[in-house]
């Protein structure tokens, strides 16, 4: 195998879906196997030890869950279906050494119970030998299935550096994966709410320029959503960042919203709390208002609602 084709293989690594959820499970678990070869030189891992890990990343990166009581579980089916969708990467046995069949289960008491453990095949992790291979793999993977606010932690995370692959394609022969934004988008928002953060009013800025104040997509551009200024908010870097995370949200009548799985004990902390309700500022008069469509995939594909308000 080379790099290419290890590349290509990610490339065409695809979010499962949960009913109307992106499932972003095997991307977090091929990131946090990355960072654990980096760490220990070898992916071999059992479920045991996956379980806890995996399933925080999937509680913390993805959508909200509609099973609570499966929180500490959501390992399992990236587990089982990685080696299903990614055959020629990922290997996995139960503890007599044989290989799980695809009509086994994905349930992390089965997976347990039967010592399931897994394993990157041997001439992928020489190409990961290769630093420069594994911030490609992980730029890719970053790139495809994430927005740009949410990489660092990602990457802190699962114990990987952060690189300067954001501002780079990546290349893969065959295919298009780099992310192409269109240039005026960031400046075309910052103006559109005059350079202040559309939840909090932040505007600070050293002379002219400001400094603070970022350009967020409502539908993340990896995701499909539009450099448009209607798919756009101009949001300080905190506000940006919880966004992405889904602790804050935009309900239908564009009042801002905050999860209620979000704690905070400080008095700066609470003040995120006193956001809810709160109406967004609207742009300046001639641009676009936030399109209805990008709310409602904001809402349901990263906002952490409560189970019982799921989608």
């Amino acid at each position: 195998m080379t790099r290419d084709e290890l590349l290509s293989t990610l490339a065409g690594l695809r979010q499962a879906r949960i009913g109307a959820h992106r499932a972003p499970h095997k991307p977090l678990l091929v990131l946090w196997l990355l960072g654990r070869f980096v760490t220990l030189g070898s992916t071999a891992v059992t479920y045991d030890e996956a379980e806890g890990p995996v399933s925080r990343l999937i509680n913390d990166f993805g959508p909200a869950m509609t099973n609570p009581s499966q929180a500490k579980q959501r390992a399992a089916m990236p587990f089982v279906h990685l080696e299903r969708t990614l055959w020629d990467l990922w290997d996995l046995w139960d503890s007599g050494g044989r290989p799980i069949p695809p009509t086994d289960p994905d349930r992390g008491g089965w997976l347990r119970a039967h010592g399931a453990h897994g394993r990157m095949r041997p001439e992928v992790e020489r190409l990961l030998a290769d630093p420069g291979a594994v911030a490609a793999a992980a730029g890719l993977l970053l790139q495809q299935h994430f927005t740009p606010a949410l990489e660092a932690p990602i990457c802190d995370a699962v114990g990987l550096e952060v690189t300067s692959w954001a501002a780079h394609a990546i290349s893969v022969p065959g295919q298009r994966v780099q992310r192409v934004r269109r240039p005026g988008f960031v400046e075309d928002v910052l103006h559109a709410y005059a350079y202040a953060c559309a939840f909090c009013g932040f505007d600070g800025a050293i002379g002219r320029n400001p400094v603070g104040v970022e350009a967020a997509h409502v539908r993340w551009h990896s995701q499909g959503g539009p450099d448009v200024v209607s798919n756009g908010l101009a949001l300080c870097s905190l506000h940006h960042a919880l966004f992405d995370l889904g602790v804050l949200g935009l309900g239908p009548d564009l009042r801002i919203q905050v999860s209620r799985w979000y704690v905070a004990c400080s008095t700066a902390g609470q003040a995120v709390d006193a956001l809810h309700g709160r109406r967004v500022a609207a742009p300046r008069p001639g641009h676009s208002a936030i399109g209805a469509q990008y709310v409602d995939w904001h809402q349901r594909q990263v906002f952490k609602r409560p189970a019982a308000h799921a989608a």
